[in-house]
């Protein structure tokens, strides 16, 4: 076998025999995507000392990343099946190398947020190939264990990005947790030369680049506004992105349901087992990432850990990845993928309800059985969802299927950290208020109540303050603690309710295993009215019908 793989999936005789092998590249490769945003969580208070980061400044160095991430994906997918699934993945590590080597140079905030924005350019190339390339090089039989590894990684990335800064960060400034993605994606670039074959989609006709265009505004717009206005206030910019994703999404299902070769033909939301699937994606990593985000805040700032004393303190969430991974791979076949995934989310929903106990004398241990459970479900319940999404999907639109996927991901977890964040900040301000607010001088008060990170710095500058002392100081940090702590409770309570929500929409919208199988005559069609007029790729839909009611009927 030659060292550089030439040979095309879809000119092989039978499965590819380096698939396993190829797997961990594009593991690998969805590792460091997932963890330049995980990382950053503990980096994020060096930086802000360093560069004298504001909360605004902070926020955007956080969603720099996110932003073009979430919503370039799905078109960068669509071109990547279109010219090389194996060139995208190669590409996106060129380019997400690159914005790393840059992050851990420069010195200014403004460049510090460029450098995460095209770090989110190519890991919105490097996602969907990822999954693509899966989804084509493994047979049917085996691809349900590749997702479910896939998805492992994913949760282990969750954990291991705080670990890995958590050590650079004891010796090495925070430059470093960017320098880090290099090696790794120098060695995933030879990896993909030499054990992933070549890809792309068959007979697939032009790119449908105005819907394209149509979905980065769409997408980026929401993100941009659930970002800014929980955050800083409905001004006139968040209001006017928000009103812009509105139209942009209007316009784009309109174009989509007339145009011939659709960037992503909205009537595949009509089947119950891809629209329950992307809802179950979005909603589960709403709660997850809202939690994660600010647990290890909780961790840092009120419990004193340090970076990697937090990373350490991570790692049973990634081995409960693991274990619901290795779960749900062995019951999905037996109960079907709609047990798995509701009871992932019930799972993750009972995690989240669990932090309304956080108090001001919460340890630890208060974490640790969420954070568990959390894992858990994210092993148990992201991995049969991904395979139904994928299933959806023909051959010419694996990279469009992966990006719709990591897109509800992505989406997901940013309304959460914004969302959640923004109920947190504000019940903490609000209680900060009420303990100290006649205490403290105006600008002081102001400073404390912008972060629990402000007003820990105000406890300190008070301390050293002649006209405070360590008794003022230490009654401020511990008013800082507990409001910070009715925050968790407070915001927990309401991610939990839209969970359980979530949950039961979920439940509601996907079919069982002998519904699916009834309806999958019906669902095949995708519907026949498609076609009165409109020129439909009529084989595009169909063949999306079939493979997600094959998803089931191999379940059976």
């Amino acid at each position: 076998m030659p060292l550089l793989v030439s040979t095309p999936v879809d000119k092989a005789t039978g499965p590819y025999a380096r698939r396993w092998w190829a797997l961990i590249v594009l593991c690998l490769s969805l590792l460091i995507v997932v963890m330049a945003n995980t990382s950053l969580i503990v980096a994020a208070p060096d930086m802000t000392t360093d560069l004298g980061l504001s909360s605004s400044d902070l926020q955007w160095v956080i969603d720099g990343y996110t932003v073009p991430y979430a919503a370039l994906m799905l078109v960068l997918g669509s071109i990547g099946d279109k010219y090389s699934r194996r060139g995208a993945l190669i590409a996106g590590l060129v380019v997400f190398a690159g914005g790393s080597v840059m992050g851990s140079l420069v010195d200014r905030t403004e460049l510090v947020i460029t450098a995460r924005a095209i770090m989110g350019i190519g890991a919105a190339v490097v996602m969907p190939a990822t999954l693509s390339l899966l989804v084509a090089i493994f047979p049917k039989r085996e691809r349900a264990r590749a997702i479910t590894a896939w998805t492992a990684t994913s949760g282990l990335a969750i954990a291991v990005g705080p670990l890995v800064a958590g050590w650079l960060l004891q010796d090495h400034a925070w430059g470093s947790t960017f320098l880090i993605n290099v090696p790794i994606a120098v060695v995933a670039v030879i990896g993909a030369l030499v054990l992933v074959p070549p890809s792309k989609a068959a007979g697939m006709g032009r790119i449908d680049y105005v819907g394209g265009l149509l979905s980065i505004v769409s997408v980026g717009s929401l993100v941009y506004a659930t970002i800014e206005g929980p955050h800083f206030g409905w001004g006139a910019g968040p209001i006017a992105a928000a009103v812009v994703a509105g139209v942009s999404l209007v316009a784009f299902v309109a174009w989509e349901l007339r145009h011939p070769h659709p960037m992503l033909d909205v009537r595949r939301f009509r089947l119950r087992p891809f629209s329950g699937s992307m809802l179950a994606v979005l909603f589960f990593f709403f709660g997850t990432f809202g939690a994660i985000y600010y647990s290890t805040q909780f961790l840092q700032f009120v419990l004193g850990y340090d970076a990697l004393e937090t990373g350490v303190r991570l790692l049973p969430l990634a081995g409960a990845v693991f274990v619901g991974a290795a779960v749900t791979g062995r019951m999905t076949p037996k109960l079907g993928m709609k047990a798995m995934i509701v009871t992932g989310m019930a799972v993750g929903t009972a995690a989240v309800f669990l932090l309304t106990r956080i108090e001001t004398g919460s340890t630890y241990a208060d974490f640790l059985a969420p954070m568990m459970m959390l894992g858990f479900a994210i092993g148990l319940s992201v991995s049969p969802a991904t395979d139904t999404i994928m299933g959806s999907f023909p051959e010419s639109e694996l990279g469009v299927g992966g990006g719709a996927n990591d897109t509800a991901l992505e989406l997901g977890g940013s309304l959460g950290i914004a969302v959640l964040g923004s109920l947190l900040g504000t019940a903490y301000r609000d209680e900060l208020t009420d303990l100290v607010g006649e205490r403290l001088p105006a600008a002081a008060l102001d400073t404390a109540k912008d972060s629990v990170g402000g007003g820990l710095a105000v406890a300190e500058q008070i301390a050293k303050s002649p006209a405070g002392g360590a008794q003022q100081a230490q009654a401020l940090i511990d008013a800082v603690h507990e409001s910070f702590a009715h925050g968790v409770a407070q915001t927990s309570l309401i991610g939990g309710a839209i969970m359980a929500a979530g949950t039961l929409v979920v439940l509601a919208v996907l079919p069982g295993r002998r519904a699916a199988a009834e309806r999958g005559a019906e669902e095949s069609a995708v519907d026949g009215a498609a076609a009165d007029g409109a020129a439909v790729d009529r084989a595009a839909v169909d063949g999306a019908a079939a493979a997600a009611e094959e998803v089931y009927s191999d379940a059976r």
